[in-house]
């Protein structure tokens, strides 16, 4: 496994926060799915129901990725 800096315009940034908008990413074009068919309104904290999925979310890509 090995994570290197990414230069993004002449900086160098951390692979996490590259990872961490790729999550928000997925996570919101989720979200949007999710209360479009209503499911939203079945869980019993949806801001809580989204963290978790942002957290899994960017579990898989960061497990993705050390592969």
């Amino acid at each position: 496994m090995r994570f290197v800096e990414i230069d993004v315009l002449g900086v160098y940034v951390a692979p996490i926060s590259v990872m961490l908008a790729a999550a928000w990413v997925v996570t919101a074009a989720l979200r949007r799915i999710l209360a479009r068919f209503g499911l939203l309104r079945h869980v019993w904290h949806p801001a809580l129901f989204v963290f978790s999925v942002y957290m899994v979310v960017l579990s898989s890509i960061i497990l993705a990725e050390a592969r």
